[in-house]
């Protein structure tokens, strides 16, 4: 007898790439510092492009940025960058690269002030807990939230770039601050 097929969020589509990240991580909470900053990095890359274009390239962000390893990626110098911007595995934009560097630096001094960068990003968000959207379609789904404006705003004051609301939203569902899963998809959370 043939498996019923699983109904999805319509977003991701047929590709494999965007099927296993949308069943096996968006949306799902993360509380491990190392993958915030991840997204932090792939979410920062995005900015101007697509979803897909960053997933396709995300083993080449590994690789070039020490396998996510924030206090090494605070060290990168001069020498670090140039190589980065010849690496045909990342997207090779100076400026979003030097901003990584610059990202991590922040990134260790906001966990330093509150514990850890989780502690700081639930310190805005309403009873320091996720939030599980009910949505119907995706055209009901925000592209920001006060929480993402508040958050962006605060980052952007610490030094943070590439990292505006609409960015930020999308790197709160990536790691499941929100649940933005439709109502009928099997991935949705009941809680």
């Amino acid at each position: 007898m043939k498996q019923a097929e699983q109904i999805r969020c319509p977003w991701c589509g047929t590709d494999e790439l965007y099927v296993k990240y949308h069943d096996e991580e968006w949306g799902k909470p993360v509380s491990d510092d190392k993958t915030l900053f991840e997204f932090l990095v792939l979410e920062s890359a995005q900015a101007g492009l697509s979803w897909i274009t960053i997933l396709r390239r995300r083993e080449g962000y590994r690789e070039a940025f020490s396998d996510f390893d924030y206090r090494a990626v605070a060290q990168y110098g001069p020498e670090k960058i140039e190589e980065l911007v010849q690496d045909s595995g990342i997207i090779r934009h100076r400026g979003k690269i030097e901003a990584t560097v610059k990202n991590a630096q922040i990134f260790m001094a906001i966990q330093q002030e509150f514990g850890s960068f989780y502690n700081y990003l639930y310190s805005f968000m309403p009873g320091n807990s996720s939030v599980v959207n009910s949505l119907h379609d995706m055209k009901s789904a925000a592209t920001h939230t006060a929480e993402s404006d508040a958050i962006a705003k605060d980052l952007k004051k610490r030094g943070i770039k590439f990292f505006g609301t609409t960015i930020c939203y999308a790197f709160m569902q990536a790691v499941g601050m929100v649940d933005d899963h439709l109502n009928s998809c099997a991935f949705k959370r009941t809680a």
